[in-house]
């Protein structure tokens, strides 16, 4: 009994050395927004668009499809990062999210050279862009 004891102190010493580090502080924003879209979100939704309206005919088209949906995904991470996120639980991180969930569901279709799972895809993206441009970019898309 003695035995079950020392060793149930050990393992709780053993959990407290792992579980008492120091949160880490995000990352500072290299670029602003608009840079950020410029670089890699608008570039990686032409990508999935054109793959969509032009299905991809070899391998390395459809590498280059992966490439941009691994990008649009993570930019929408980006886009959710405390410095980056214009809300937390509204329609910024919604339409962040879809953008992952896109991105995610774009990788998976080129993966497995999937032009009809890749063109369904086509309405999530463009929903994504448009409604975070409405909320956000009112004079790009202006409010009824």
């Amino acid at each position: 009994m003695r035995t079950i004891g020392l060793l149930s102190i050990a393992l709780l010493l053993a959990a407290g050395t792992y579980t008492a580090q120091a949160p880490q502080p995000a990352a500072p924003p290299v670029g602003t927004m608009m840079e950020l879209m410029t670089s890699m979100v608008y570039p990686a939704t032409n990508d999935l668009l054109l793959a969509v309206h032009r299905t991809p005919k070899d391998d390395k088209e459809w590498m280059a499809v992966q490439r941009a949906a691994i990008l649009l995904a993570e930019s929408g991470n980006v886009l959710m990062m405390p410095g980056r996120s214009r809300d937390q639980g509204g329609e910024w991180q919604k339409n962040a999210r879809l953008m992952v969930d896109t991105g995610a569901a774009a990788y998976k279709a080129a993966r497995a050279k999937d032009a009809a799972a890749l063109s369904a895809l086509d309405g999530p993206l463009n929903a994504s862009c448009v409604g975070c441009h409405k909320q956000y970019r009112p004079n790009v898309h202006p409010r009824p």
